[in-house]
């Protein structure tokens, strides 16, 4: 594509026209690819043919669609290369080959992807509101995308969370002796679906372990997620509130992938400051993008430039006198919100393969 860029900004030629223009292509059929898999995970489709083939009569007795339709979206996704389809008899028979039924029904498994079609959709439907933003200023608050980008956001992330975040936090000495102290308290700060909170519940069983998040409808649905668990609460309560429940209250505080979304980060991190001991530790874990501003990006600098264009961002600026972070949270952005709340510096914690992500240790 670098090709199809003309840098001195004279006449294109030919074949970078053409090469644009397929991909501008490209990135259309993809998204309309993306919402035929919104419509099959969001009515059940996939999970319908997840244990057994089916023809478009059957899908559409299974899942209660319309036959018509049923046919369409099975071939649209035969076509697409999604299913595969047996056309041996009268009736062409469809099936979800292992892979796709993992990335787009496992909710435990890593690869599980159908959240974020979901969450394309969602933020199709708010366009109209992204607009208005765009042309005078403010946002799109985090409520407004509703329960598709909430249980999307959460989906995505629990099965790192369920499976992952346990082994990295007992790699690093420093945070796991933390965290292993008997009846550490430990606060998770917009802590969403919960899904962190719980990994962290689970694995340190003598800790005591506060969810906090401003989002009502997610605190609702985390203390659902946490029905088996004694040693965890969940409370609408703002970071900046942190301190005022109790000044040296906490061994540790975690904020996961959520900084770079908040209006005040810096009052955020100084409340942290001051509700967690000196002997603690307080780990941030954001996105793991470049350490400048350096284009072309890599496809981790693609997609947080877009979900910062389309959500992050116009989220932070929905607040009133926001500093507007958005979701590229540069390292040295991060180390400046940190020396103005207090801390004396922010190290990077070895802590590799998290998905997209980059733990930060954050210096007394």
């Amino acid at each position: 594509m670098d090709d199809a860029v003309d840098r001195d900004g004279g006449e294109a030629d030919e074949r970078a026209v053409d090469d644009f223009a397929g991909w501008v292509f490209d990135r259309f059929l993809g998204g309309m690819e993306t919402l035929s898999i919104h419509i099959g995970s969001a009515l059940g489709l996939y999970a319908a043919l997840r244990d057994a083939p089916a023809t478009a009569s059957e899908l559409a007795a299974r899942a209660g669609i319309d036959r018509r339709y049923a046919r369409e979206w099975l071939e649209q996704q035969a076509t697409a290369g999604i299913l595969a389809a047996d056309s041996r008899s009268d009736e062409v028979t469809f099936h979800l080959p292992p892979a796709q039924a993992e990335v787009l029904t496992d909710r435990t498994s890593l690869g599980y992807a159908a959240p974020l079609a979901r969450m394309f959709a969602t933020v199709a439907l708010r366009l109209p509101d992204l607009m208005d933003a765009y042309r005078a200023g403010g946002g799109v608050p985090w409520a407004a995308f509703g329960a598709g980008m909430r249980d999307s956001q959460g989906d995505i992330n629990r099965p790192w969370f369920e499976r992952m975040l346990a082994e990295a936090l007992a790699s690093v000495p420093q945070v796991h002796e933390v965290l292993s102290r008997s009846d550490a308290g430990i606060a998770d700060v917009a802590c969403g679906h919960g899904w962190s909170t719980i990994a962290l519940a689970r694995a340190y069983p003598d800790a005591l372990i506060d969810g906090y998040d401003i989002d009502a409808p997610a605190i609702e649905a985390a203390r659902e997620h946490a029905a088996d668990l004694e040693n965890v609460t969940f409370s609408e309560l703002r970071g900046e509130q942190l301190a005022d429940e109790g000044e040296d209250r906490y061994d540790a505080a975690f904020v996961f992938e959520a900084l770079h979304d908040l209006p005040d980060p810096v009052a955020v991190l100084s409340s942290i400051r001051r509700a967690v001991r000196d002997d603690g530790v307080v780990v941030i874990m954001d996105e793991a993008v470049a350490e400048t501003f350096s284009p072309p990006g890599d496809e981790v600098e693609r997609v947080m430039y877009a979900y910062s264009l389309l959500i992050c961002l116009p989220d932070s600026m929905s607040t009133p006198d926001s500093v507007a972070t958005g979701t590229v949270m540069r390292r040295a952005t991060l180390e400046g919100y940190a020396r103005d709340a207090g801390f004396s510096g922010v190290s990077i914690l070895p802590i590799d393969g998290f998905s997209a992500f980059r733990f930060f240790l954050l210096e007394r």
